[in-house]
């Protein structure tokens, strides 16, 4: 099994609706405040169900879903399928999209899956998509001091706030005997430092690095944003 194939079948990381509806709004406010105009043409790549997706295109012109998983496409397309300025793309497709025809591109608790080499090539779609002056907002990426632990008690803090700290407890032991365990015990997670991301970033082309507030309820882990030159 590989990371595309767990986000393709059945999983236990959301663990209650409640935290899936929750985590999905706080995502789609946090892209929100990233859109840098009304009719701005937007691309959330590795946007997962999106559940709030619809808000986040009220505050747009154009989204564009970008899922690698096929089950996850077809459950936002039959989402999202009659809402005019929502489409919804693989992966392959973001590379056929028009050269410097986005405003916007966000990937948020993305490149934890992605080798280094995967990062840079993405880096690289991303540059040429955007239009002189576009941004880029890589979000929740993992610095290599962050441990399972604390994204666990993050978790719990956020179950707390929510109302379904029950659900959570529940949920992490499950997940100790999960699929996604073993494929993070196999395959690991992408981390990096804070400078070593900043360093690809800026060698793909882009400037003017910042760090905003993470996306999400972990502030454990990293937000940059980027921009590219005109």
């Amino acid at each position: 099994m590989s990371w595309r194939d767990f986000w393709n079948g059945e999983h236990s990381i959301y663990v209650s609706p409640r935290h899936k509806a929750l985590h999905y709004h706080a995502i789609a406010s946090d892209v929100i405040a990233h859109v840098p105009a009304p009719d701005a043409v937007v691309l959330d790549h590795g946007c997962g169900e999106a559940l709030d997706a619809a808000r986040v295109a009220s505050a747009c012109g154009r989204l564009y879903l970008c899922e690698a998983a096929p089950t996850v496409r077809d459950k936002l397309r039959a989402q999202f399928g009659r809402k005019v300025n929502i489409t919804v793309v693989s992966p392959e497709e973001v590379e056929a999209l028009p050269e410097a025809s986005l405003d916007l591109v966000v990937a948020n608790s993305l490149v934890q899956y992605l080798s280094r080499d995967e990062l840079k090539a993405l880096l690289e779609t991303w540059r040429s998509k955007l239009r002189p002056g576009g941004k880029l907002v890589i979000a929740d990426v993992i610095p290599p001091d962050v441990s399972p632990l604390t994204d666990a008690s993050q978790l719990l803090g956020f179950a707390w706030r929510g109302g379904f700290l029950m659900a959570a407890l529940a949920g992490l032991i499950r997940t100790a005997f999960s699929d996604y365990r073993k494929l993070r015990a196999q395959y690991g997670l992408s981390t990096y430092t804070p400078d070593a991301i900043s360093e690809l970033i800026g060698e793909a082309g882009f400037a003017d690095l910042q760090r905003p507030a993470n996306f999400g309820h972990n502030p454990h882990r990293m937000t940059f944003k980027a921009t590219k030159p005109t």
